[in-house]
């Protein structure tokens, strides 16, 4: 309500660890809230059912059937808002932060090229929560700005088991792995076997956000 928000996109579930999060439910529960008219829109991920209110509700399917698949840019002045996103909370209420459209971009690109050694045809993943500053900086608008291809992960690296990181690096042969040290130290309660079973030949570079190993 803060943002006054005229659109709301969320999935009907969701999957963490092996359970499924009723994403939908939680948006019809948080939109009690809102005094507003906003609309929802609905991307079918587990097929779970989920209610749908008519003239408020769209399947994103559905809506995408039914446009071009060709959408030229919305040219915006590099003082124009490009998202808000929330502190913490740990000193106090959260506040919105208004990231601008430049700014933001210029950075985040430009960070994400030169930290990471980015080269283009790379594979990129950021293990971050994409809610949090490092998942929008280095998930989406970093590594979109360079045009790279950067992977999102849905889940929890020990399910369902503690070698899921490295099968995913694997998988889709990630070049460059940035995570955090909480998850690298989680992962090495459960011993070398985990990481050794898995060739892990792809990666040349490691990057980790947040604190000290």
């Amino acid at each position: 309500t803060d943002c006054k928000s005229k659109l709301v996109i969320t999935a009907d579930e969701g999957l963490r660890g092996g359970k499924t999060i009723k994403l939908k439910h939680n948006t019809d529960e948080a939109l009690t809230k809102s005094l507003g008219d906003e609309k929802v829109i609905v991307i079918r991920r587990t097929g779970g059912s989920c209610a749908m209110h008519a003239g408020r509700d769209f399947w994103y399917h559905e809506l995408a059937a039914n446009v071009s698949a060709d959408c030229p840019p919305e040219e915006m002045s590099a003082e124009d808002p490009l998202l808000i996103l929330y502190t913490s909370g740990s000193t106090g209420t959260p506040k919105g932060v208004v990231h601008t459209s430049g700014g933001y971009l210029v950075y985040a690109a430009l960070t994400h090229q030169t930290v990471f050694n980015y080269h283009d045809g790379d594979v990129y993943w950021c293990t971050a929560d994409v809610g949090w500053i490092t998942g929008h900086s280095y998930i989406v608008y970093g590594p979109l700005a360079n045009g790279a291809t950067t992977l999102m992960f849905e889940g929890v690296p020990n399910y369902p088991d503690p070698s899921r990181f490295w099968q995913v690096i694997d998988k889709h042969k990630v070049n460059i792995f940035y995570t955090a040290p909480t998850a690298i130290r989680a992962l090495m309660g459960t011993g070398d076997g985990y990481v050794t079973r898995t060739s892990r030949k792809s990666l040349k570079l490691l990057g980790s956000v947040g604190e000290p190993i």
